[in-house]
């Protein structure tokens, strides 16, 4: 019996192996890929070339990355300084690689700290550092899972059975460890005969919403029409969609949140026609140092995905200009509510997701006694 694309894990650690194994979701829906990845360049490059994307599972990516990193420079030296200089060297460059996501960051951050506590204030053997750093890794993508299924929950008591529902790029089970985060509403509800009907939308240019997104809710059985980009308003003016539910890559202490490019166009038009928009967001993507949209940092790709990735012969003139940002930022006032694994944010933002942030706290004392 041939495997389901849901029955794969998105990412894994081989630690036998010593190795980081992804779907290549470049060959998706096409081809089903499984790679490994040992190095410090094949890491950062299947960051990079969105081999594995989707925030969440970039950050789980980076530490199991940084942990087998870790390991490479265990076998060089047992000093830990010299250790650690090495491991922030690789945490550095890793880091470099996509600088939108603020889970890439937040993760590999994490495998520091705990790093850093190991070896110069608890003074540990390498040997034990290394476990530490595992146990820390394994602990990022377990919590995925735990993450993606309260943000679940939450986003099921806004909608109910029968909806139609809206999504936009790929927030589903292959951007995170399970459930996804915009899709994990419409999973829970598939697995308590919520029968939603969801559309998704393409997304330009690189297509996550197509080969991805309509790819696994297919094969999950789920209701899903997939539509071109420009149809949204379409289907929310014929009725169809009762709210909308998109992920996020990072939100700023205001609220406003940056996703994958033409999300803010699909809060316009949701504004437009009265549909609920709402962002599902991992506290770890809540960047409390970032006071506004404005200063989050647009990542750049590369024109050639505009001009002619997916084409058979190149479809824009040569020479032609091309701006092609990965995300855009989608204001607050355009967003009903930010759904988190610790409750539903709603504005005024900045009061409500300081709530969020003192929830979590007070989840992490009451876990650690």
């Amino acid at each position: 019996m041939s495997k389901n694309i849901m029955d794969y894990e998105t990412v894994e650690l081989d630690d036998n192996d010593s190795c980081v194994v992804i779907i290549d979701q470049t060959k998706l829906p096409g081809k089903t890929e499984i790679i490994r990845l040992y190095t410090a360049q094949e890491i950062w490059d299947a960051i990079y070339l969105l081999k594995v994307r989707g925030a969440p599972a970039i950050g789980v990516a980076a530490a199991f990355g940084i942990y087998v990193l870790a390991k490479q420079i265990g076998k060089e030296t047992k000093d830990f300084e010299t250790f650690y200089v090495r491991f922030q060297e690789q945490k550095n460059y890793l880091n470099s690689s996509r600088p939108t996501a603020v889970n890439l960051s937040w993760a590999l951050n994490r495998m520091e700290e705990v790093c850093l506590k190991a070896g110069r204030e608890d003074k540990k053997p390498l040997a034990e550092i290394l476990e530490i750093l595992h146990k820390e890794a394994v602990e990022i993508k377990e919590e995925d899972t735990w993450v993606c299924k309260m943000i679940g929950e939450h986003g099921l008591s806004l909608v109910k059975p029968g909806d139609g529902i809206l999504t936009h790029c790929n927030a589903g089970q292959l951007a995170t460890s399970k459930y996804g985060t915009a899709t994990a509403p419409i999973y829970l509800g598939q697995e308590r005969g919520y029968n939603f009907r969801v559309f998704a939308d393409e997304t330009r240019p690189l297509l996550q919403g197509a080969r991805l997104t309509a790819y696994e809710l297919h094969s999950s059985g789920v209701d899903v029409t997939l539509i071109c980009d420009n149809m949204s308003a379409m289907v929310m003016k014929n009725g169809w969609v009762n709210a909308v539910f998109v992920g996020c890559d990072r939100v700023a202490a205001n609220g406003d949140a940056a996703n994958k490019i033409g999300t803010s166009v699909v809060a316009t038009v949701a504004k437009r026609y009265g549909v609920p928009f709402y962002v599902c967001a991992p506290t770890s993507t809540i960047d409390y140092d970032t006071p506004t949209g404005n200063e989050i940092k647009i990542e750049q790709r590369p024109a050639e995905e505009v001009t002619e990735m997916w084409y058979k012969e190149r479809m824009a003139p040569e020479g032609v200009k091309v701006f092609n940002p990965a995300f855009d930022v989608t204001d607050n006032e355009l967003i009903t509510a930010i759904v988190t694994e610790y409750g539903i944010a709603k504005a005024p933002y900045r009061e409500s997701l300081e709530e969020i942030r003192k929830k979590k706290e007070e989840g992490r004392r009451s876990n650690e006694n």
